[in-house]
Parts: C-alpha cells; structure tokens; sequence
C-alpha cells in the first residue's frame, strides 16, 4: 500500500488534471513522518499486527521533485519507505528546465525514461499548461533528459485546438532529430496521441473534444505510432458508438474505474484523502486525516462510503447513458471507461450539489 502527501503543489495549472488545483499551504518533513507514522501503525480491531505489511510513502502526487530540496525529500521518501521510493517515468519538466544537474540525477534514481507532454505549439501549449514559458521549457526539458543519457517520450493531449498544430509539432520532432538521438541511445523514440480523460478539471474542456471526422487530417505516420505504442488498431470510439455498446452489455461493477495494480492513498495540502480511484473531486472524499482516523478511512473506502465508490459500484452504467448520454454524438474518446468517467462524474456532481453528500 501507498501513501502520498501533496507537500509542495506544481508549478502548472493544466487544464485536463484529474487532480485538479491546491491551495498555496506548504507542507513539512515532519508532516510526512506523520502521515507515514499513522498508517505504519495502524492495528486493525481484533489484530495484534499493523495491517500494512509493506508501505511506500511519496512527498507529493502532483509535480515530481518541484521544491528545492528534492534531493532531501528523496532520501526521507528512501528512510520512510519499506524499499525503494516509488519513481515513475515522469519527471519535474519545470526544474529540467531550470536545474542543469537534475536530469543528471533522476537518472541516477531512476528509470531512464521520462514522458514530456504537449498540447499544441507554444500558444496553445501554454494555454493548456495554464502558464506563459511551458512550451519552451519542454524543449529544454528534452534537451536535458538527451545530453544526461535519458529517453524522453512525447505525450500530445488531442484537442481540436491541436489538430491544426500537428504538422508543425511534427517538424519539430525532425529539426530536433530526436528519432536518431533516441535510437543511439538504444531505444526508438516515442510519441503518442490520446483525448484527455473526462475527469477532474478535464471535463471543463470537453468542448474541445474533437469529432471522428476531424481526426481524419492526423498525419499517418502519428496515426501509426499511436497503435504500435498503444498496441490497437482503433484509437477511438465515438460517443454514439461507446452507448451503443453500454447499452447492449451485461452490467458489470465496478466500471469506469479499474482496481488499481497498487493502491495509493493521495493527502491533499488540507489532509482530505482520496484513493487512486477516482479524481480529487469531492464525491471521492474517503474523510480527512486531521478529523478522522485512518480506521474510518479505509473503512469508507472498503464500503464504498463515498458518492463515487457507492455509484460504480451500484448504479447500472446504462442508467446513466440514458440520462447523460448523446446517442447522435460523434466526439471520440480513447475508450468506453473514459465515457463511463465523464457520466459517473455528471451523476456524482448532481446529487452532490443537492445533497453536500459524502465525509465532511
């Protein structure tokens, strides 16, 4: 099991996060030691062990490695953890930019690959990021992750803002030449095309969702680089396409959301707890670590307590097709689940708002 402490924010406000925005409070070391202490001694009612075997512990589940002293929270993470940190292939592009030693040392920890997103060419890129310089920090970012011996991989998020950017985003990828660089690094390079999932701040832009017919003026070669990195032949489903097939499927639970392959427990700046289930968004809200013990939190997360784990659990999905859903729609989403979040998220925020529904 995993915990992770949201210490010290991201510098970008992007407009498709599923984690959405904080507050400006900055937590402490010793804030983590806490949060590490209350789970590590959990004893269950009954037990006379700490139900937690093994615990990893994270300062952050936003941006990776953002504050200064990035090297100092690795090693607490390193202390506090039974094992390794948890490092994933995603890094902090905003200090990549700006910390000419940090590539260096991310490769150290590892893995030796890191993802830099783009939505579009340096207007629209930014705009997303929701800061002036994101676009040009990417490059830089790229540059670094090469010259310290590191792969990085283009995520592009598909808008109909980007649509008529593609070419141009693709050339860049050629004047960079980063197809040869990556190869003598003993790799392919990677770049991949996908919509944004409907959760969290993302679905303040489904209007920018493109329709089947717009993805058509994607380059072939962008098209074909999708399905060898996503290992499918069809990258997307319209909406009318996505109901028709909810409607005509036995119901399973849960839906919209996988169970995770390992369980995170994510602490905002304020000390409310969500799962990796689901979004940062209220109707997940397992309770709050200065209010609730961590008893009452699992308990809430084991019976579905919350608004969005009691709904994929018990409310059929073709129930809320019928409601939320489009039949004639022709927008596309990467996969039905994705569909499925969007109308879990419109249920969840209908009663919420009625109700103030869920742990306080």
């Amino acid at each position: 099991m995993s915990v992770a402490l949201d210490m010290h924010g991201c510098p970008n406000r992007c407009r498709h996060c599923y984690l959405g925005f904080r507050g400006s409070t900055q937590l402490s070391e010793e804030d983590l030691r806490w949060v590490a202490q209350l789970f590590r001694n959990y004893i269950r009612e009954g037990q006379t062990t700490p139900f937690i075997e093994k615990l990893t512990v994270c300062s952050w589940f936003r941006e990776p490695d953002f504050p200064e002293h990035y090297r100092q929270l690795y090693e607490l993470e390193a202390e506090l953890s039974d094992g390794e940190p948890a490092r994933f292939e995603l890094l902090s592009v905003w200090r990549l930019a700006r910390d000419k030693n940090y590539a260096k040392w991310a490769k150290k920890v590892g893995p030796d690959t890191c993802q830099v997103t783009f939505f579009g060419m340096e207007e629209t890129n930014d705009w997303f990021h929701g800061r002036r310089g994101a676009f040009e920090d990417n490059l830089v970012a790229t540059e670094r992750l090469l010259e310290a011996g590191m792969k990085p991989r283009w995520q592009i998020f598909l808008t109909k803002k980007i649509i008529p950017e593609i070419g141009q985003l693709l050339k860049v990828i050629d004047q960079l030449k980063l197809r040869d660089r990556v190869k003598s690094l003993g790799e392919d390079f990677v770049v991949f095309l996908h919509t944004p999932s409907p959760d969290g701040e993302a679905r303040r832009i489904e209007y920018l969702r493109p329709t089947i017919e717009e993805t058509k003026s994607i380059p072939a070669e962008l098209i074909n680089a999708c399905k060898k990195h996503f290992k499918k032949e069809t990258l997307w489903h319209t909406e009318r396409e996505l109901i028709s097939r909810i409607l005509g499927e036995d119901e399973t639970y849960p839906y919209a959301y996988r169970y995770p392959e390992v369980l995170w427990f994510l602490i905002n700046y304020n000390w409310d707890v969500f799962s990796n289930i689901g979004s940062v968004e209220p109707w997940w809200k397992l309770g709050n670590l200065k209010k609730d013990t961590v008893e009452e939190i699992f308990d809430n997360f084991e019976q579905n307590h919350t608004l969005g784990l009691e709904t994929i659990y018990s409310v059929p999905a073709k129930t809320l097709a019928t409601h939320f859903g489009d039949s004639n729609s022709k927008v596309v989403y990467d996969s039905k689940a994705d569909l499925e979040r969007l109308f879990v998220a419109k249920y969840c925020e209908d009663i919420y708002r009625s109700k103030n529904y869920g742990p306080t």
